[in-house]
């Protein structure tokens, strides 16, 4: 079974009635479009978008450096003041 990760929900035929009034409604929260019963989309507000791609970029720039500090061989020697 598929979960469902907003609170609120509307179906594909309610969405395509009317999308502004269905994001207007959402009251800046997310909103999953069904069709036959489960998520097809989920949508979202910019701001909100936004703020999950600054975390989805933020996670993977934390990968790179998990990376790069694990694998020393590359590392170089640097004097604090020279920065």
């Amino acid at each position: 079974m598929q979960s469902i990760l907003a609170d609120r929900t509307v179906s594909m035929s309610e969405f395509k009635k009317n999308p502004a009034a269905v994001l207007r409604e959402a009251n800046n929260r997310p909103v999953a479009v069904l069709n036959h019963n489960r998520a097809a989309f989920y949508m979202v507000e910019p701001q909100l978008f936004e703020a999950l791609m600054e975390e989805l970029a933020d996670q993977e720039l934390h990968r790179k450096v998990l990376a790069r500090m694990a694998d020393k061989s590359k590392a170089v020697e640097v004097d604090f003041d020279d920065l």
